[in-house]
């Protein structure tokens, strides 16, 4: 055999290799969030609020507890999360917001939430449906549509 094939055979092997190891880890994360979103169902509660503001914000600037940053590791502490200033009953509070979700939230609106701990996992209009947003176009949508 010739070096080029040998070589070639080792990469193929490798690439299986790793393909064969990320395949059990994809099974194993999916069955870990299986879990996680079971207990998210398990302690949800549907409340009503009125929603103040919300943006995408920092773990250590949108105000939370001492307790969530310092449970969350380390490497998602400098990344921007959805964050939800809402006023339930009459205390003022500060929710994480799903982001799938995060678009639909209207701004200075009561609405009917599904919230699990500080975890935001559904939104429903409490007047009417909530408005969907528009997607954005993008750039080559836009030249095709020209």
């Amino acid at each position: 055999m010739s070096k080029v094939t040998i070589i070639l055979l080792v990469i193929l092997i490798v690439l299986i290799v790793a393909c064969v190891v990320l395949y059990f880890l994809g099974k194993k994360a999916e069955k870990r969030q299986a879990e996680q979103q079971e207990q998210l169902a398990a302690a949800a509660q549907t409340v009503s609020m009125l929603i103040i503001d919300k943006a995408k914000l920092r773990l250590k600037d949108a105000g939370f507890p001492s307790v969530v940053v310092e449970n969350t590791p380390k490497y998602l502490r400098r990344s921007k999360v959805p964050v939800v200033k809402a006023k339930i009953g009459p205390k003022v509070m500060i929710l994480m917001c799903d982001a799938e979700i995060f678009p639909m939230v209207p701004v200075k609106k009561e609405v009917k939430a599904t919230i699990s701990g500080i975890y935001i996992t559904a939104v429903r209009g409490i007047r009417g449906p909530l408005e969907t947003p528009q997607k954005k176009k993008g750039f080559l949508a836009k030249l095709r549509g020209k």
